[in-house]
């Protein structure tokens, strides 16, 4: 186990992706110890692809890219502008709903801030909103990309621990709305000490019904996908291969943004992005397995069961660890490594699969906005064209409303729960 741990170590520090600093320190542990070859490194790493589960991320990928390219978010801000835009921080509000909305559709949050933050940050800035608290709000709203469902990173716990993936995506709603509910009365806080001002219009519904008209092809479409799969009318694999029907037609025939080039472009990017996350699957899972043969996940359980019996402790311990992780690992590998180990440890102390699988999802979302990793954080930074120094000071408050969020939804299991437990009946 040496071997993994200082090859591992060695590639992060030397800025190795996620997916080749797993693969190799297994490829170190396989040399070194003897107990597996390369034979079995090879089929576990085709034999970790090849689930029909896993199928719904490369889908859910390309929809999110068909649905920003096809004008669905800027339908959306337009649309939540028209209703809260004219309050005292509603853009600030028309951010972190159209980033929750937007993450009903594309279930990542590098995605969300990407497609969120080109649209809002110009229209803030103009507005009299300071750049950087722009910037900052769209990066902590995009984490809510990966916990209103459709999530990616819950179709992976589903996969690792063998939970049921229509559940958990019913079990992100009410945990979805709590963060961003945190997030709107941080920022409208922050509005009204600074000063930041509506967008200076007067409410109207003619301009609502106006603007609701335009974006009904894009409310439409969680309620198509979400409702699908709470219907039993299809898996959410198959869930996903419907939304990307419905981009593109959407896209193409509704909104007429998408032509050639632009879904060949997209195509391309989704292949991209998929190509990574199917290399940390692989890798992360064979990972896994061999923690198993080493009876780790075993080893950790006694380990911290040994710490204490106290059940709120535990859950502690295990937040610190998972947000310490969301700082350095990228959000998939930390779940198809860690969520095996953990969850029966928190099984012990009487904890939900579906609580617990939420619990890792928020944790290791927050991670999208704590360096050093910090995904959304470098989107915005990309976006913005501002230090990333700047970002994160700014970033700080919208981190502590994210973290009060994650200890209401730890301790009170009814956030997660109730919406599951009313779908079980």
């Amino acid at each position: 186990m040496a071997a993994i741990l200082i090859v591992f170590l060695g590639c992060v520090f030397a800025s190795v992706p996620i997916g080749y600093a797993i693969g190799l320190s297994v490829v170190a542990y396989a040399l070194t110890a003897g107990t597996v070859n390369m034979g079995y490194i090879a089929s576990g790493l085709f034999a970790s692809c090849d689930s029909f589960p896993l199928m719904a991320i490369p889908f859910f990928i390309l929809s999110g890219a068909l649905m920003e390219g096809g004008g669905l978010s800027k339908r959306l801000v337009l649309f939540f502008d028209s209703l809260v835009g004219h309050l005292t921080g509603g853009l600030a509000i028309v951010t972190v709903i159209t980033c929750m909305f937007f993450g009903a559709i594309s279930g990542s949050g590098p995605a969300t801030t990407a497609a969120v933050g080109a649209i809002m940050v110009p229209t803030m800035v103009e507005k009299g909103y300071d750049k950087k608290f722009a910037m900052a709000l769209v990066a902590a709203s995009g984490c809510l990309g990966v916990i209103i469902p459709p999530s990616i990173p819950m179709v992976s716990y589903g996969i690792s621990v063998n939970a049921s993936i229509a559940t958990m995506f019913m079990g992100g709603f009410l945990p979805g709305i709590v963060l961003g509910t945190l997030l709107i009365i941080t920022a409208v806080m922050s509005c009204k000490k600074n000063g930041f001002t509506g967008n200076g219009e007067k409410f109207s519904w003619k301009k609502v019904g106006a603007s609701f008209k335009d974006a009904f092809w894009a409310i439409l479409s969680p309620v198509i996908i979400l409702g699908g799969i709470y219907s039993g009318l299809f898996t959410p694999t198959e869930a996903a291969v419907v939304s990307v029907v419905y981009a593109l037609l959407i896209g193409i025939f509704a909104y007429k943004e998408l032509d050639i080039k632009t879904i060949y472009k997209k195509f391309a990017e989704a292949a991209c992005t998929h190509g990574t996350v199917n290399i940390i699957v692989g890798t992360s899972t064979i990972l896994g397995r061999v923690l198993t043969l080493e009876q780790i996940p075993d080893a950790v359980a006694h380990t911290m069961i040994s710490l204490t019996d106290n059940k709120i402790i535990i859950l502690l311990i295990i937040n610190l660890l998972l947000l310490a992780c969301g700082c350095l690992l990228e959000t998939n590998s930390s779940i198809l490594i860690l969520a095996p180990i953990l969850y029966p440890v928190v099984a012990s102390f009487g904890v939900d699969i579906v609580h617990f699988g939420i619990i890792m999802v928020v944790n290791l979302a927050i991670g999208f906005i704590t360096p050093p990793v910090g995904v959304n954080l470098f989107v915005a930074c990309g976006i913005g064209k501002i230090p990333f120094a700047d970002l994160v000071k700014k970033i700080i408050p919208f981190l502590i409303a994210l973290l009060i969020g994650l200890i209401l939804i730890t301790y009170l299991p009814a956030i997660s729960m109730t919406l599951p437990n009313l779908l079980a009946k």
